[in-house]
């Protein structure tokens, strides 16, 4: 009897302590490595798991793997999917869409829990326009726009998205910052429908 491979679900640390979340292997994904390696200066080119996944968390590489494959290469019969406990989960912890088959499978993980809040944070606003051709968002999904450009706030939500995700230095636009260093626990802006809908990141440094 063939064993039926099960998605990985990762237990978050540091700044996500408290989550749990589906990721992909940022190292192997082609919009990832396409933006880390581009000429134009983005937030992608300081990217935190493509730093990490080559150094000092090499060992969580293959179960990326594993998820990038699995999610990506064909539509999930619904018990390979899991079953959520979670009042909030976050998708792509690492990683970022590979293709509309991925996209597929993550909708179709929030439509199996329905009693779980979900966040995903994406800059395939192409594969988002193509899934949303063929059906509705789930209502307990919250779709964030990843803005690749640094210290440049994008007050406008892009279509189908709910809100947006913003990186400035700690001396750049103070008033309007609202992710400060604080654990995602505490705050829960990007986990909620609510008005908050310009997420704004301080960081020390590109």
């Amino acid at each position: 009897m063939e064993t039926i491979q099960q998605i990985h679900v990762s237990k978050m640390t540091g700044k996500l302590e408290g989550f749990k979340a589906i990721s992909t292997n940022t190292t192997s994904n082609a919009f990832c490595l396409k933006m880390f390696n581009a000429k134009k200066d983005t937030i992608c080119k300081n990217c935190y798991s493509h730093i990490m996944l080559n150094s000092y968390r090499k060992n969580m590489v293959a179960c990326l793997e594993r998820n990038s494959k699995l999610l990506s290469e064909s539509i999930l019969h619904t018990q390979q999917l899991p079953t959520i406990m979670e009042l909030y989960f976050r998708f792509s912890a690492h990683g970022e869409i590979i293709n509309l088959n991925h996209l597929t499978n993550l909708f179709n993980i929030c439509d199996k829990n329905e009693l779980t809040t979900f966040a995903l944070w994406t800059k395939r606003k192409d594969l988002v326009k193509k899934i949303m051709k063929l059906r509705d968002k789930p209502k307990n999904l919250i779709l964030i726009y990843s803005n690749p450009n640094k210290s440049a706030i994008m007050y406008d939500i892009p279509e189908h998205f709910d809100k947006t995700f913003n990186n400035v230095l700690e001396n750049e636009n103070v008033e309007e910052q609202n992710c400060t260093g604080q654990k995602c626990k505490d705050c829960l802006a990007c986990y909620k429908f609510n008005d908050t809908n310009v997420i704004v990141e301080k960081v020390k440094k590109y």
